[in-house]
C-alpha cells in the first residue's frame, strides 16, 4: 500500500472513530425530512443552501476539528518529523472529507428531487466548495490551540464564505457576488439553473483558479506551524 493510500485509510478510521459518519447520516435524514416537508418550489430554492451549509460543516469544521484533535494529541507534531509530505497530508484529509460531502449532498438531492443529469453539475459544485473549505480551514486553524479558541473567530469567516447565499435569496444584484469563489459552486448546485457553456466555464473554471492561492495559503500555514 502506498504512503498516501495508507494515510487515507488512517484518516477514514479516525473520522469513523470520532463519529463523523454517524453525524453525517443523522444530518442526511434530517435534511431530507425538512426539504420533503417544504412545498416543491421552496425545496428547490433551499436545496443548494442546505447542501452548501452541510458541505461547510463536513469540510471546514471537520477539517478544523481533525487538526485541533491531532494538535491536542501531539500527532500533528509527529507528522512534521515523519516522511509524510505536507502535500500527502493535505490530499488525504481533503479527499476523505470531500468524498463525505459528495455522498451526503448527492444523497439528499436524489432523495428530495430524484435522479437526473443535474446531479453531475451539483457534484461538481459540491466538490469545488468542499476542497476550497478544506484548504481554508487548514490555513486558518493551525494558529489556534483548541476548539474553544477557534469557534468564535470562525463565525465571521464562515459568514464571509457563505456570502453568495444572500444573492440566491435575492439580496442585492447578482453581479455583486461573481468575484466570490463560492458563487460558481453554488450556481452549479441549483437543480433548476440553466447550465449554459458560459456558466459551466465560470462555475468550474473560476473556483479552480481560486484553489491555487488557497492551496499555497494552506501550505504556508503548515510551514509556519512546523517552525513555531
Amino acid at each position: 500500500m502506498s504512503r498516501l493510500a495508507a494515510t487515507i485509510a488512517t484518516d477514514v478510521r479516525l473520522q469513523l472513530r470520532n463519529g463523523f459518519y454517524l453525524a453525517t447520516a443523522f444530518v442526511v435524514v434530517l435534511s431530507i425530512l425538512l426539504l420533503r416537508w417544504l412545498p416543491a418550489d421552496a425545496a428547490i430554492l433551499m436545496l443548494p443552501m442546505v447542501i452548501l451549509g452541510n458541505v461547510l460543516t463536513n469540510s471546514f469544521y471537520f477539517m478544523s476539528g481533525l487538526l485541533l484533535l491531532e494538535r491536542g494529541e501531539g500527532t500533528l507534531v509527529v507528522h512534521f518529523v515523519t516522511p509524510l509530505r505536507d502535500d500527502e497530508y493535505l490530499v488525504s484529509k481533503t479527499v476523505t472529507l470531500t468524498a463525505l460531502s459528495l455522498v451526503e449532498g448527492l444523497a439528499i438531492a436524489a432523495a428530495v428531487l430524484g435522479v437526473g443529469t443535474w446531479l453531475v453539475t451539483m457534484a461538481a459544485g459540491i466538490f469545488l466548495a468542499a476542497v476550497l473549505f478544506c484548504l481554508v480551514a487548514v490555513a486558518v486553524v493551525v494558529r489556534y490551540d483548541s476548539i474553544n479558541e477557534f469557534l468564535m473567530p470562525s463565525v465571521p469567516l464562515t459568514c464571509l464564505l457563505l456570502l453568495p447565499v444572500l444573492g440566491l435569496l435575492g439580496v442585492g444584484p447578482a453581479a455583486w457576488y461573481w468575484l466570490h469563489p463560492l458563487q460558481g459552486p453554488l450556481l452549479l448546485m441549483q437543480p433548476d439553473a440553466p447550465h449554459s457553456a458560459a456558466l459551466l466555464a465560470y462555475g468550474i473554471g473560476y473556483p479552480l483558479i481560486c484553489l491555487i492561492p488557497a492551496y499555497y495559503w494552506s501550505r504556508r500555514a503548515l510551514d509556519r506551524a512546523r517552525n513555531a
